[in-house]
């Protein structure tokens, strides 16, 4: 992680007052208040900030800080009350949390620092600050949906060690169908290909009931040809959260023939699974 001079955290936040932050490039002024498809506004809120143990076994124990708000409205999201509304949570003091993530950092509690939401890019003035009150060797982490920006990543670049991105759909139908988000191979395509140029990258696929051949299997043939050294990790803990009952299909969880079928198709093309 490289130190941040002032003037990108001040440039950063006067991005915020024609928003184009993300893949939706809303344009509109988060500075006056809450607005946009996330509907946050120039600070965000913490829901939870602790060391947790459920990330891939490179990362963890990781003190994790979960932002409120997010950019796409996936109906399984495990954290949909918070994700959904950017104004749960708390306002953080940022350097006291700061200062809790450095002490977990120096006791030797945690390998990394791991930001996560929600979806955290949305919050980009307030990733800047808090990571330049980290020690340079602190190993800093992004979770993330993907749907950054060029513009947002000019920002980023050499301030997260790992960007951690969640791969969720290979179909824009079903990504429009179970998140509302439109255009999104080519966003998380985009930002893959960049994380992979300018940090450590893990590509994350939360294994869904009914989507292995309309989501998985293309995922795996594109990292296959366009990224086929990146780490993969396979998550196949999905469970109904949030509104997932409502829709057909998704109201169960994963069974052992899809996963089987699942790791038949990693193996078939190549890619480096990672626990």
């Amino acid at each position: 992680m490289t130190a941040l001079a002032p003037t990108a955290r001040d440039a950063a936040l006067a991005t915020l007052g024609e928003c184009k932050v993300c893949a939706h490039r809303c344009g509109v002024n988060r500075l006056a208040g809450p607005a946009g498809l996330c509907g946050a506004g120039r600070v965000p809120r913490v829901f939870s900030a602790q060391i947790e143990v459920g990330d891939e076994l490179e990362l963890i124990p990781a003190f994790a800080i979960a932002l409120s708000g997010c950019n796409m409205r996936c109906a399984f999201c495990i954290t949909g009350d918070e994700s959904w509304h950017a104004t749960r949570g708390r306002n953080p003091d940022t350097a006291a949390l700061a200062a809790r993530a450095v002490h977990a950092i120096e006791s030797g509690a945690v390998k990394s620092v791991l930001i996560l939401g929600g979806e955290p890019t949305v919050h980009l003035p307030w990733l800047l600050e808090f990571a330049g009150l980290l020690p340079a060797e602190a190993r800093l982490v992004l979770k993330t949906n993907g749907l950054s920006t060029a513009h947002a990543r000019e920002f980023l670049d050499g301030v997260f060690d790992v960007w951690l991105v969640d791969f969720k759909f290979g179909s824009d139908v079903c990504a429009m169908e179970l998140s509302r988000t439109p255009g999104y191979r080519a966003a998380l395509e985009e930002t893959l290909v960049w994380a992979s140029e300018h940090a450590d990258l893990i590509v994350r696929h939360l294994l869904m009931p009914g989507h292995v051949e309309c989501c998985w299997k293309p995922i795996a043939a594109w990292l296959a040809q366009q990224l086929p050294e990146a780490k993969v990790s396979l998550r196949f803990g999905y469970w109904p959260a949030w509104q997932a009952e409502r829709i057909a299909g998704l109201d169960r969880a994963i069974t052992s023939e899809e996963q089987a079928h699942t790791l038949a198709i990693a193996q078939r093309f190549g890619l480096h699974l990672i626990p």
